[in-house]
């Protein structure tokens, strides 16, 4: 009888054509992946197609008479940001980190851009360029990247070079000031939403890094102040009061600014334990319920899928948060620790604030759900993120 180990030593012996060889070997790039985390994100973004597709089918004015137009788009998006995952990966975590100041320099840019003739305002927020044949680009949410490579960048530099073992102050003052620049010109679209998510990067990396506690608690203290000072100051638009109005009282507008949320909530509602069947939404296929397939897509899982369903795309993004902290915990630098915990920091609280939102615990924000809700740059930031982790496990060294 064959042993395992003589099986295994059978399955990595030489094969013919050396394909075989150079994939089964312990050391290839498949072998080093985490395959867990890509089948979680994979399905997660490969199924929410079928979602994106029942909210959209029957809005001719959204689809221009296409019931498929939004599968499509949706579908290439999911393709692209594979791509852009394998060609981080293909990169690596160390030479990836060389072009980080570029990468950064080039989001900036962008959200400038944003603000100047070439942006474009949907739903209140200047913060969209179009680039033509019913495609845009929302830079804000490549800036989450750019504030997790740039601080993990600055904290991380002394400390992988041996000079010391924690982040100095000088390291986390400056990695704030990388971080603030995006988050000042995001504020000023007003994009309060994705403001809300930086901040929330920004905490984890701080909490990641190991910097000193002072940091936090001023960050936190920071952070309130500032909170209070753009209430009292003005910034928010009206919209974005009344959207924080209704939700401290569901009952102030519930035909009004309050609708979004009144409506997700019977939608959700009404699908009990299995749902009542993809494509058979009463609330999604009489179209009760706005943006459906961006902020509020988690609706038509909680409507036609039921509570499964709706619970099967918490545990898809909790099996992805498990996976990016172990990634985190077993980082061979710095570096790639702060990397992975930026990661989890931004997806856990997006997925939270979209998903609050929907079964109005959260305030309504405008944050799409990641790897479901429908969008180019947030499936491209996203997938980005996973080859982001999957580089620094990568760089792991394989026990023998």
């Amino acid at each position: 009888m064959t042993s395992y180990g003589s099986y295994r030593q059978l399955r990595l012996a030489p094969q013919r054509g050396g394909v075989s060889k150079a994939l089964l070997a312990k050391d290839s790039p498949l072998w080093r992946l985490d395959w867990i985390l890509l089948l979680a994100a994979l399905a997660l973004s490969a199924g929410s197609s079928l979602l994106v597709w029942s909210a959209t089918r029957g809005r001719d004015s959204l689809t221009h008479g296409d019931p498929q137009y939004f599968l499509y788009r949706h579908l290439t998006n999911f393709v692209v940001g594979l791509v852009l995952c394998s060609v981080v990966i293909a990169i690596g975590s160390r030479r990836f980190r060389t072009i980080v100041p570029f990468l950064y320099v080039g989001v900036i840019v962008l959200l400038l851009a944003t603000l100047s003739p070439l942006g474009s305002t949907i739903n209140g927020q200047h913060s969209w360029i179009q680039l033509g044949g019913g495609f845009s680009i929302q830079p804000a949410e490549f800036a989450k990247l750019a504030i997790v490579l740039a601080m993990a960048v600055v904290l991380a530099d002394q400390v992988d070079a041996g000079e010391r073992e924690f982040p100095s102050h000088r390291a986390v003052f400056r990695g704030l000031v990388w971080a603030c620049l995006p988050m000042a010109i995001v504020m000023l679209m007003p994009d309060a939403g994705s403001v809300m998510v930086m901040a929330a990067i920004v905490l984890g990396i701080l909490l990641g890094s190991g910097a000193a506690n002072r940091w936090v608690l001023g960050l936190l203290l920071a952070g309130t102040a500032g909170c209070v000072a753009i209430w009292k100051l003005g910034v928010l638009s009206q919209y974005q009061i009344d959207r924080f109005a209704a939700f401290a009282n569901p009952q102030l507008d519930p035909s009004g600014v309050g609708y979004n949320t009144a409506q997700a909530r019977i939608a959700i509602g009404s699908g009990g334990l299995f749902g009542k069947g993809l494509f058979h939404g009463t609330q999604t296929t009489g179209q009760f319920v706005p943006e459906q397939q961006t902020d509020f897509v988690f609706t038509v899982a909680g409507e036609e899928l039921g509570f499964v369903g709706a619970l099967g795309i918490i545990l898809l993004v909790g099996v992805i948060l498990w996976r990016a902290c172990r990634i985190a915990r077993q980082a061979t630098d710095l570096y790639g620790t702060i990397v992975a915990a930026g990661v989890v920091a931004w997806l856990s609280f997006q997925a939270f604030e979209n998903i609050g939102m929907c079964l109005g615990i959260m305030p309504v924000a405008g944050i799409p759900l990641p790897f479901v809700s429908y969008g180019g740059s947030s499936m491209f930031a996203n997938w980005v993120a996973i080859g982001l982790l999957q580089a620094v496990r990568s760089q792991r060294p394989i026990a023998a």
